[in-house]
Order: structure tokens, then sequence, then C-alpha cells
């Protein structure tokens, strides 16, 4: 059955305002009643990347275990790049767990394959912690030059 455009708003609607506050209960009811786990808002940004970059770990995994693919590059205004770069940007070391144990690239790179990996981020940022489960996860530092 195909969803009209009006459903699928509202719904859009309910799945990220479920996000913001980490309602694991809210996400999963919305889920159930046929939202999709890697619908974009309005601006094209992923469930997946919204919940990352704000290190809500419960958030992360419903999504991911609800089928969001944990390497989908969020195109959103202010949040472009993947859901591991934006984890480790901020040092969310267990939502960045979280991304690792179901599949996320340690060594994708943002913007297409063109930009900053996960390693690249969690250095920069001084998350030294975090930067170590990347390694242990198969990251590969940059070259400097």
């Amino acid at each position: 059955m195909i969803m009209n455009r009006r459903k699928r708003k509202k719904l859009t609607r309910h799945l990220f305002e479920a996000l913001w506050p980490g309602d694991t209960a809210r996400l999963r009811a919305v889920l159930r009643a046929g939202a999709g786990p890697e619908w974009r808002d309005s601006d094209g940004m992923t469930p997946l990347y919204s919940a990352a970059v704000s290190g809500r770990t419960k958030i992360v995994r419903v999504l991911l275990v609800a089928g969001a693919a944990p390497d989908t590059e969020s195109r959103g205004l202010g949040s472009e790049g993947t859901p591991l770069c934006a984890a480790a940007c901020w040092g969310h070391t267990e939502t960045v767990r979280a991304l690792l144990e179901h599949g996320a690239d340690p060594n994708l790179r943002e913007e297409d394959g063109t930009g900053r990996a996960p390693l690249d981020w969690a250095l920069d940022m001084h998350h030294a912690q975090t930067a170590d489960l990347l390694v242990a996860a198969g990251a590969v530092p940059r070259a400097r030059t």
C-alpha cells in the first residue's frame, strides 16, 4: 500500500519529534505506524544523523535495529555528513560504539568520500577515547602533510 503524502509528512514530523527528547517508546510507536528509519526531514537530515550528532545512543540503537543504514550521509543544511563522523566529532563514544557494532565503516569519508573520516574528527577535536575506539575498529589515520 502506498502512503499518501500527508500521512508521510505527519509521520516524519512525529519521527523527528521523538528524537530530540530521546523518547524511545514514542520512536518505536512511530516506526510501527509506518515511518521509515531513514526518512529525511524537509532539509535532508536523516534521523540517524540527528541522533548521532547529539549523542542519543538509545535512539541510535532503535533506528539501527529498525533498519537505518549506519553509513547513510545526511544532507541537511548544517547537518551534512555521516552519523559516525557526527558522533566522533563531538566525542560521543558510546554512540560511536553503537554505530560500529551495526556495521558503520570507520574509514568512510564524508562528502561522498572526499571529506573527513571519523578518526580525523575525533583527533582534531581531541577526543582520545573516541579515537582509540575507532582505531581499534580499524580506522586508519590520514597522512599529515
